[in-house]
């Protein structure tokens, strides 16, 4: 379900000090932690209300839990083994390891001062992943911008900030495209509606310049770049930007997510996920040829 070919990103700066490349910080366990916390649940017959209950909380924050979107009290989790029958004390304490490091500093709390609620799940499960796939409609992916184009996009969705705050976002655009160079580094598929190449964020320089950055991105083989043309007319995902994160070791379940205006919806339900799949290759039938990107590209220059 789903390709493995990938795309590439731009330079990034490198004495921020908060991403060595290597580590994704807590968010890995954490998915590991929810996802056999949902497996012994299910097992059991017990339902989320239940679960909750039994450790004073709530329906949502066991789904939250399981999701890998919710820190974990180790309480919470001893509690929760001991209601899902689990006695043996070598996977109580492997388990219990496993929410110590779920709760382990993210990378990104260097940008604790930019970085939204909603954006921190997203972020950690990107850093972790091996295969990324996403399509966008009115920007060039954050992991493909120029720090110009970033600076003028982080301005557009951000009118009010300071120049300080402006650059602390575009930093964390840039340290975030790390992952495109770390090794083995992500596999990046990107699809792009041509209205956002077409959209010269930033004015006509810093237009060309991204465009520019596109083509050379083509060349890395770990990206994969294709462009869904006006003449393709409608398509499978015109709701809006779509992502899709795959984690490495095949035991963790994909990171749907749909990003909105000041927040994101992370669904999880495994048809759910089937779904946004679906859509993705579909999208990928639809588009242009990645072979076709860079003469795409160029000529989009010529007309910017």
């Amino acid at each position: 379900m789903g390709g493995e070919e990938v795309l590439r990103t731009p330079r990034t700066p490198h004495d921020s000090g908060a991403l060595d490349g290597q580590s994704a910080g807590p968010m890995v366990p954490r998915l590991a932690l929810g996802a056999r916390l949902r497996r012994l649940r299910e097992e059991r017959g017990i339902s989320r209300e239940a679960a909750g209950e039994f450790i004073r909380a709530s329906r949502s924050k066991i789904s939250r839990l399981e999701a890998g979107r919710h820190a974990f009290k180790l309480r919470d989790v001893a509690d929760l083994l001991t209601l899902y029958g689990v006695t043996d004390e070598a996977e109580r304490a492997t388990l219990l390891a496993l929410a110590e490091q779920a709760n382990a500093p993210a990378w990104w709390q260097h940008f604790n001062d930019v970085v939204p609620v909603w954006m921190q799940p997203f972020l950690g499960a990107e850093q972790a992943a091996s295969v990324i796939r996403c399509f966008e409609v009115q920007r060039v992916p954050a992991l493909l911008q120029t720090p110009d184009y970033a600076r003028a996009a982080v301005r557009l969705t951000h009118s009010g900030a300071s120049v300080a705050e402006t650059e602390r976002r575009v930093l964390l655009r840039m340290t975030r495209q790390r992952i495109l160079h770390r090794h083995p580094a992500a596999q990046l598929w990107a699809v792009i509606d041509e209205a956002a190449l077409r959209r010269p964020v930033g004015g006509r320089a810093t237009m060309r310049a991204q465009l520019r950055h596109l083509v050379e991105m083509c060349r890395l083989p770990q990206v994969t770049l294709q462009i869904m043309p006006f003449a393709a007319g409608g398509h499978a995902a015109e709701s809006g930007p779509v992502t899709i994160l795959r984690l490495p070791g095949g035991q963790l379940p994909d990171v749907v997510c749909l990003e909105r205006l000041g927040t994101a919806l992370y669904p999880d339900r495994p048809a759910d996920v089937e779904c946004y799949w679906d859509v993705m290759n579909r999208l990928v039938v639809e588009a242009e040829s990645p072979d076709e990107t860079p003469t795409i590209l160029h000529r989009v220059l010529q007309e910017t």
